[in-house]
């Protein structure tokens, strides 16, 4: 006796996936669409509680985070289509640049007389702890190819590790 589903069940078979494709854009698009939603909620808050001055006080907080957090990213993309293994690292160099590049841009700019000091380092603050749950939330859940999947002989790597196929 056959079930309606019994032709189906023997032909799809499960198999294994690849790594994440363009990792560092996954994970760039997916901190600016989480931290872009919590700026649109806290800007209407800060446009109702202080008006422009406070709303353009939270754009510029969360512009300098996206900007300098953004381009790390970028930075991991383009290096890591050339130099996989490498983009890791460059991505900790440009990490460690871009704090002393989000001071620099701080001090050098000075605090313009509409900017609102609260409402800017809230959103900042708020932006870099929520930007940096979401990278690393994304990181953790993607797919790292760590061994090639053919050897020399050509197989397709399934044989099993104690040596039968």
């Amino acid at each position: 006796m056959s079930t309606p589903d019994a032709p189906r069940a023997s032909v799809s078979r499960a198999s294994a996936s690849g790594p994440t494709e363009s990792l560092w854009l996954r994970i760039l698009l997916r901190c600016l669409a989480v931290t872009g939603a919590a700026l649109v909620i806290t800007t209407a808050i800060a446009f109702a509680m202080n008006g422009g001055s406070g709303a353009a006080s939270v754009l510029f907080g969360y512009a300098v985070v996206a900007l300098f957090f953004g381009l790390s990213l970028l930075i991991g993309h383009f290096v890591g289509r050339s130099n996989p293994s490498g983009a890791l690292g460059i991505f900790m160099v440009t990490y460690a640049i871009k704090v002393v590049g989000f001071a620099a841009v701080l001090f050098f700019v000075g605090v313009p007389s509409w900017l609102e000091r609260t409402w800017f380092f809230g959103a900042a603050v708020g932006a870099v702890v929520l930007w940096q749950i979401v990278e690393v939330t994304v990181f953790a859940k993607a797919r790292h190819q760590l061994y090639n999947d053919c050897d020399s002989t050509g197989s397709s790597g399934t044989q099993a590790v104690d040596g039968r196929a």
